[in-house]
């Protein structure tokens, strides 16, 4: 997850990056658009492509390669950006955090080896989901920290997020067993509801306020300690 932060309200534009980031990607997939993409091509002598091919007969297996259930499938890297206001509670000051969010499943990972290499590409955090409704998912967590954190990235902040944890009577992981691997691996484990209708008020944001304040926090702690700010100045992150 790569994350810009800019100071106010942007009136309309982006905010100003205060650490250099990677744009995300443009093009379909989540993969640069190759030059001239989207744009206009002049065509010397006609099309030099053969019209509606992909439709036709010969272009069968072709199509299905790039179809799932009639839908377009989605290959590679997937990029979500957020923007997410705070105010810091010691200068009362208004900061816009730009979250760009690089997801892609674990068994694509696994099966292309270009891909983790890209997402953790000028990275400033990564985000490590279970559920907590499925005990395998949460078992596999200190592999999967360890497949993906090398020793020359302690820098990048590390959350833990736990899904469904609303669903009690469901549950396969217990507060035990998060305290317990909180205090193995040194890691917060964040919590998100998925039942129906909880926190759905203000466009839902009443769900994930919670989630994006404390990464939101984590990010910005870990620039002020970057940047040799110490606790208590009046760039102090919010509680």
């Amino acid at each position: 997850m790569r994350c810009d932060q800019g100071a106010g309200w942007p009136r309309g534009h982006a905010p100003s990056d205060i650490i250099p980031r990677r744009k995300p990607p443009q093009g379909g997939g989540g993969f640069p658009a190759p030059p001239g993409f989207g744009g206009h091509m002049a065509v010397q002598g006609g099309s030099v492509l053969e019209p509606g091919w992909l439709l036709s007969p010969a272009g069968r297996p072709y199509l299905d390669s790039i179809l799932q259930k009639n839908q377009r499938r989605v290959f590679g890297i997937e990029v979500t950006t957020v923007y997410w206001p705070a105010k810091l509670r010691a200068s009362g000051r208004p900061v816009i955090f730009q979250l760009h969010f690089w997801d892609c499943g674990d068994g694509a990972l696994k099966k292309f080896e270009h891909l983790l290499p890209a997402c953790k590409e000028e990275a400033d955090a990564i985000l490590f989901l279970f559920s907590f409704t499925d005990r395998s998912s949460f078992e596999e967590l200190p592999a999967h920290v360890s497949r993906v954190v090398g020793p020359e990235e302690e820098k990048l902040v590390r959350v833990v997020v736990g899904t469904k944890f609303d669903l009690s009577p469901q549950a396969d992981v217990t507060e035990g067993d998060v305290a317990a691997f909180e205090g193995t691996w040194g890691l917060p484990v964040l919590r998100a509801g998925s039942r129906p209708g909880a926190g759905a008020g203000r466009g839902g944001l009443a769900r994930v306020a919670p989630l994006l304040d404390a990464l939101a926090e984590r990010l910005w702690r870990r620039d002020q300690i970057t940047a040799g700010v110490t606790p208590g100045d009046e760039e102090s992150p919010p509680a």
